[in-house]
């Protein structure tokens, strides 16, 4: 390796470490990136086609959540095509703050939404060590979230670290990173 590609290493890495965030080798943010929000831009219409999302989207009855998710929940359980492949498409509805009510949701759920969180499996291949979940949090607009370092939040979602949506859902049973796993048969 010459001197000028480990100066080039050595400020990628630099830089990197000042996002918060690691790159691969191919100096590539793990999540987050552009290829990730454009398909996290496709999930949404499918979900505004289900009425999953969006300003004519469905109610059902909320029960109560936990942190990192809300104090009360809506989880949907679907298919959805994006570039020409079918998965399973789980979508949840986050409300609050904390001490927020069921029947509050009820009545005004557009005040109490705080995020959308999202899992749709991909095709076989993209990431096969965490049964190719694609993971996303939208804002209630469809935007996409992003952590405290300025990251979106979609794709595979804090891969390897120690919390964050990969690490809290290998814990489920079954080993399928759905903790809610006979939804999806």
């Amino acid at each position: 390796m010459t001197k000028l590609h480990i100066k080039s290493a050595a400020l990628a890495l630099a830089i990197s470490a000042g996002l918060g965030f690691a790159v691969s080798a191919q100096g590539v943010p793990p999540f987050g990136t552009d290829k990730d929000a454009a398909f996290a831009a496709q999930i949404w219409k499918a979900m505004v086609a289900q009425r999953l999302a969006g300003p004519d989207q469905m109610f059902s009855s909320p029960y109560e959540g936990t942190d990192p998710h809300g104090m009360m929940l809506e989880t949907y359980y679907s298919k959805a095509t994006i570039n020409g492949h079918t998965g399973d498409l789980i979508v949840k509805r986050n409300y609050g703050p904390k001490g927020v009510t069921r029947d509050q949701v009820l009545e005004q759920p557009s005040k109490h939404l705080g995020a959308i969180t999202v899992m749709f499996r991909r095709e076989a291949g993209f990431d096969p060590a965490e049964k190719n979940w694609f993971w996303v949090k939208f804002l209630p607009d469809g935007s996409l979230d992003k952590n405290p370092k300025g990251m979106r939040l979609a794709g595979k979602v804090a891969k390897g670290a120690s919390k964050g949506c990969i690490a809290c859902h290998s814990a489920a049973d079954g080993g399928d990173f759905v903790f809610t796993s006979n939804a999806l048969k």
